[in-house]
């Protein structure tokens, strides 16, 4: 599928905002090997081809075990996970499909019982950054691997 509109060059102060947030985002109290286990189940459940190609490439760059992105979409049965890796893929997938009634005590106190205050604020804004750039890149269709070579995903040889 062609891509719709590139909004990198129709909207270019907007989008170098967004990439300044998520420069930020890189400074943050949660660690890369999980922002990226986050960015891959949150464009997994938001159908984001382009998202889900560049972060797997990128958790590859990162040391990331092929294994463990293999077993995204099943994490709550794969061992392969920590207490609070799971705390983080909880947060990201309740907050990827906001339940119609919010976000319930319990789940709220399974992830705080894994992470600290700052944290689970840090990973909040890391799951609404994913969730922005998803909706981006589906609804105008942005092309997967079309930007490898601007990222460097390309080293992750993954095409």
């Amino acid at each position: 599928m062609p891509q719709r509109v590139n909004y990198l060059q129709k909207s270019p102060d907007l989008t170098q905002k967004f990439i300044e947030l998520n420069n930020l985002l890189s400074e943050c109290s949660i660690e890369e090997k999980t922002r990226d286990l986050v960015a891959i189940r949150a464009s997994q459940v938001n159908g984001c081809a382009f998202c889900l190609d560049m972060h797997v490439k990128d958790a590859k760059l990162h040391g990331e075990r092929e294994l463990r992105i293999y077993h995204l979409p099943t994490w709550r049965e794969s061992p392969l996970f920590t207490p609070r890796e799971r705390a983080a893929l909880t947060w990201t997938e309740v907050l990827t499909r906001l339940p119609e009634q919010g976000v319930g005590d319990d789940i709220f106190d399974r992830v705080s019982s894994q992470l600290s205050p700052k944290e689970l604020s840090d990973l909040t804004f890391v799951v609404i950054a994913i969730n922005a750039w998803n909706r981006l890149n589906v609804a105008f269709r942005t092309v997967p691997g079309s930007a490898d070579s601007i990222y460097g995903l390309d080293k992750a040889k993954l095409s």
